[in-house]
């Protein structure tokens, strides 16, 4: 289980479970993954749900990434995630809020 003090979120990909979180080089390859001019938009867009589906992969493997994943976004393309695309989102938006607030703080 991830340490959420540490922003840290949980998915489980293929049956394993893999700590996921956004360091500060996972952020800048997010940024420049996503072309967008700063991570608020990309805030902005998951407080809208206006978010994409690159969006949402974009962030998991940033997040895999600063767990520690040597692997690349096409390797998830045929990957089973526990939950569905409805779990990689939230663990998206979670990574997200956790990269920039501590557990209890307001949103």
């Amino acid at each position: 289980m991830g340490n959420p003090y540490a922003g840290e979120v949980t998915l489980v990909i293929d049956g394993q479970a893999h700590v996921m979180r956004l360091t500060l080089g996972a952020l800048a390859e997010l940024e420049a993954t996503l072309q967008t001019g700063s991570l608020v938009e990309l805030v902005e867009r998951f407080e809208t749900s206006s978010f994409s589906t690159r969006d949402v992969l974009a962030l998991i493997v940033a997040g895999l990434r600063g767990g520690g994943w040597t692997g690349r976004s096409a390797d998830l393309l045929s990957a089973e995630i526990e939950g569905g695309p409805v779990a990689a989102s939230r663990a998206a938006a979670a990574l997200l809020t956790g990269a920039f607030a501590l557990p209890g703080d307001a949103a």
